[in-house]
């Protein structure tokens, strides 16, 4: 089999109408996979103001706000009856998921209907979530709900071994295949800083820019954020905190951090700038599968100090690239800042390591990944039963 005898059914959560690291990376893959011949339609709830054009058909999926106050995602509560009309006609010989909701389950159940394979990829951690917002009780649950969604499947791409070894621990059987992450090297580039950008919010040239790169939202570490923050001007410890990204949490985050410079939503050339202009990415969420932003920092030779978790253990070495900090331990973090603000020698030679690193990262060679998983699936279905 060849790629273009591929008929690929790729289901979204949420292709293009909130912009986040999940799905940026699906419509990357969406444009490597119509490259290389692969027929390919989305199926996703959409809106009339989505944050970027969809890369490939897509077709809209019914769906309702979420409830809780984060309205602005969407889910579809079931697999209608028009979008099962469009499935039959697109006919398609493989199904990929790309999230554990009602419309994923239902998704695979359709494709195991009617006997096409199934590949599920794993994009978030949906089981850290209820910690931050009070129902941490619930986790336990939802790994139970995780584990059933990920063992219906035919095969699992996860971004870096760290997620595949989590989710092997909860009791997931099926096969593993990584499908890491890539970035654009000519935005994401040392040469992007840019001093007269940062002057213009307000930032000194002799200021440590600690940098904060995300949607914010709680589950993205806000309150270790805020909390070192305050440590690091405790200690008397010169910086000034760069917030890249927007998000429901803005207004309590700029409490916590009031002297912050916020830059808002960056897209394109100007988030490599901004990025570039850091001089610490301080990342301790513990809820990320890979961590674009810390493959976007590493490829501008900015440090990155981040909590060791799945993610950023398959990205940084301690010491060398960066920090990996205990979660949640703020004096460490604190620690691990001061240390690069005290010392530019090592603060130079981390940037400098993750650069080197981040080169090995390349689109095309990683979204190829997901093509092998693909012909591998279709080759071992097709096999006679031994």
């Amino acid at each position: 089999m060849q790629p273009s005898d591929l008929r690929v059914a790729m289901f979204s959560g949420n292709y293009n109408y909130v912009r986040d690291g999940a799905n940026q990376a699906l419509n990357k893959l969406a444009g490597y996979l119509l490259s290389q011949g692969v027929t390919l339609r989305i199926y996703s709830p959409t809106t009339d103001t989505p944050a970027f054009p969809p890369t490939g058909d897509l077709v809209s999926v019914p769906a309702l706000p979420v409830p809780g106050g984060r309205a602005e995602y969407k889910f579809a509560w079931h697999l209608p009856r028009t979008t099962r009309e469009d499935l039959a006609a697109f006919k398609p010989n493989l199904v990929h998921v790309s999230a554990p909701e009602i419309l994923g389950h239902r998704a695979v159940s359709w494709a195991r209907a009617n006997g096409l394979a199934t590949v599920a990829s794993l994009h978030t951690r949906f089981e850290t979530y209820p910690a931050y917002y009070g129902i941490g009780f619930l986790a336990p649950l939802m790994i139970k709900g995780l584990t059933r969604f990920y063992n219906r499947v035919d095969q699992v791409v996860t971004p870096g071994e760290s997620m595949a070894e989590l989710i092997r621990s909860w009791g997931v059987t099926r096969p593993v295949r990584i499908w890491s992450r890539g970035v654009d090297h000519a935005r994401f580039a040392p040469d992007r800083r840019d001093m007269a950008w940062r002057r213009g919010l307000g930032i000194h040239d002799d200021e440590f820019a600690v940098g904060f790169l995300g949607r914010l939202v709680l589950e993205k570490g806000l309150d270790i954020f805020a909390d070192v923050c305050a440590a690091l001007r405790d200690r008397g410890v010169r910086h000034r905190v760069l917030v890249i990204g927007d998000g429901p949490a803005r207004d309590w985050f700029a409490e916590r951090v009031p002297d912050a410079a916020f830059a808002g939503f960056q897209r394109g050339d100007d988030l490599g700038r901004a990025v570039a202009s850091m001089d610490v990415l301080f990342n301790p969420s513990v809820t990320e599968t890979f961590g674009n932003v810390t493959l976007e920092a590493m490829a501008c030779g900015i440090p990155v100090v981040a909590a060791r978790a799945t993610g950023a253990v398959d990205l940084i070495e301690d010491g060398i690239n960066g920090f990996l900090v205990p979660p949640r331990d703020v004096d460490a973090y604190t620690g691990a800042i001061a240390r690069l603000v005290a010392d530019p020698a090592l603060h130079k030679a981390q940037g400098t390591a993750g650069h080197a690193k981040a080169q090995t990262y390349q689109w095309d060679a990683i979204n190829q990944k997901v093509i092998d998983t693909y012909l591998e699936v279709m080759e071992r279905r097709a096999a006679p039963p031994r």
